[in-house]
């Protein structure tokens, strides 16, 4: 079951599958996936790598890359709170705090939304950028960076500020609390709320609720989630916090949000 309460049934053993005939091969993890080696997994993966099979993680699926020995050399995104493990046991791999990263024939994504940055990019290496602009236009993937800061503004953030802001920008779902965000920048709270006043104008929980409230109305726009489904997406302890968030910045409930096309 997914994160999200989707029932995903495997139809069939990988054991019995020909490795050959497999282009790209993902390790989907999750919040509630532990981290724990598996020989069987390990294994798979070694001969999936040998048979010149791209290799793929989710959420905390490249600690599984690592572990089997698969990252060396390579850089890769894990989700922040597995970065640690993923250093010690991946010691020669270069771990990242990006979304997604693609490196070579590694795929690796930190977030829902990474992984979706992460597969487009692998469609478009596979079979033209074409197809990817075709698949954006029809899941209207632009439109989340309606929430997000443009290129230019993040070049002009401070480095320790971007930092801060991708963190967030990764964890929608679960929120960082600010602690926990200033262990990984190595900054501590005040440093964090004075940069955010000086170049956003705004504090760090201000900015991240508005992260959240924005991207929750993007998902009710352009999918078929429930609320409660968007609200658990966007890291709401329950729908009517969610409600009322969402209105005070909308001026109106989820509920009666419009839903487009898509």
């Amino acid at each position: 079951m997914s994160d999200l309460g989707i029932v995903i049934r495997p139809d069939q053993d990988l054991s019995s599958f020909p490795l050959s005939e497999l282009k790209l091969l993902i390790v989907c993890g999750g919040l509630r996936t532990p981290l724990r080696a598996d020989a069987h997994l390990r294994t798979l993966l070694k001969k999936a790598a040998e048979n010149g099979v791209a290799l793929a993680g989710l959420w905390n699926g490249a600690w599984f890359l690592g572990q089997a020995g698969l990252l060396r050399a390579y850089r890769c995104a894990i989700h922040p709170e597995h970065r640690p493990a993923l250093a010690e046991t991946a010691q020669h791999s270069q771990v990242t705090s990006e979304s997604f990263m693609v490196d070579r024939d590694r795929y690796t994504a930190a977030s829902p939304r990474g992984a979706l940055h992460m597969v487009l990019e692998w469609i478009g290496q596979s079979h033209g950028a074409g197809l990817v602009d075709g698949i954006s236009n029809i899941l209207e993937f632009d439109a989340s960076r309606d929430r997000r800061l443009n290129p230019a503004q993040h070049i002009k953030m401070a480095a320790p500020l971007r930092e801060v802001v991708k963190l967030m920008e990764t964890n929608l779902e679960e929120p960082l609390d600010l602690e926990q965000m200033s262990v990984w920048v190595k900054m501590s709270r005040r440093q964090i709320e004075r940069l955010f006043r000086a170049q956003l104008g705004t504090t760090p929980l201000r900015y991240y609720l508005e992260l959240r409230v924005t991207e929750a109305r993007r998902l009710l726009q352009h999918s078929r989630l429930t609320v409660v489904e968007v609200a658990v997406a966007c890291g709401f302890v329950s729908p009517s916090h969610f409600s009322k968030c969402y209105t005070a910045y909308f001026g109106h409930g989820p509920s009666r949000e419009t839903r487009l096309e898509f």
